[in-house]
């Protein structure tokens, strides 16, 4: 009788510590980057049709060589990156092997999105808490790409609370498009207008083998419809 007694009340101190446990709360993660692609997919649907002055700054503080490059950034109502040069001053050097090379390699990337985009089939999202800045809420992500493929990379995702938009993305490359490279940081900040958030600057540190750190800092402004003009000269090109 004393074993069964023991044995009973062993069985209720194990069911009632079962009982007792905490049940294990939903990431709450998940849901934020559920409403993240839905609002990424609205930030693409917006910003078709419409264009941005850019200024664009490279620097090689190994060779002492500098130039600026002030263009005309449109994305054409099929979703398709393109620009339009306004006038540059420097070197040449920088405007032909940095400048034009990094223009070359982001309309590169529109030709397979799905390879490039910040989504769950590419990156592993970890939920890392909010800040608040300058009174706004900011949800902290860390991200981590499934396959070292160009074009990804390790670092961080802040998103707007109320939006879910970008705020901030930063992090480093896993993979160098060429030998050339040995590393490839980056900062890309946003701001959020009517709803949508609107590229406001980028920083970019590249390593290089041969001629060392190249600087690259980038500017957006002035976010306005295409020209009628324009839309036209694409309608043409896709008949």
């Amino acid at each position: 009788m004393r074993s069964i007694a023991i044995q009973f009340l062993v069985l209720a101190v194990v069911v009632g510590a079962v009982q007792a446990a905490p049940e294990k709360r939903p990431d709450p993660g998940a849901e934020i980057v559920e409403k993240y692609l839905t609002s990424s997919q609205k930030q693409q649907e917006m910003l078709r049709g419409m264009q941005m002055e850019v200024q664009i700054s490279a620097d090689l503080p190994k060779l002492h060589k500098a130039g600026k490059m002030s263009a005309l950034r449109v994305i054409s109502r099929l979703g398709k990156i393109s620009y339009k040069m306004l006038g540059f001053s420097g070197d040449d050097t920088v405007k032909k092997d940095v400048i034009a090379r990094y223009l070359s390699a982001e309309t590169e990337t529109q030709k397979d999105n799905s390879q490039y985009a910040i989504t769950p089939s590419n990156y592993r999202f970890k939920y890392k808490g909010f800040l608040e800045q300058s009174g706004n809420q900011i949800y902290l992500f860390e991200l981590k790409p499934r396959k070292k493929r160009v074009g990804l990379f390790k670092g961080e995702l802040w998103l707007d609370a109320k939006t879910c938009m970008p705020i901030k993305e930063e992090g480093e490359f896993v993979k160098n498009p060429s030998v050339f490279l040995k590393k490839v940081e980056f900062v890309r900040d946003y701001q959020i207008q009517d709803g949508v958030a609107i590229p406001k600057h980028i920083e970019s540190k590249v390593d290089t083998r041969i001629v060392g750190r190249a600087d690259i800092t980038i500017d957006f402004t002035n976010l306005r419809k295409v020209d009628p003009e324009d839309a036209v000269e694409e309608a043409r090109a896709t008949q």
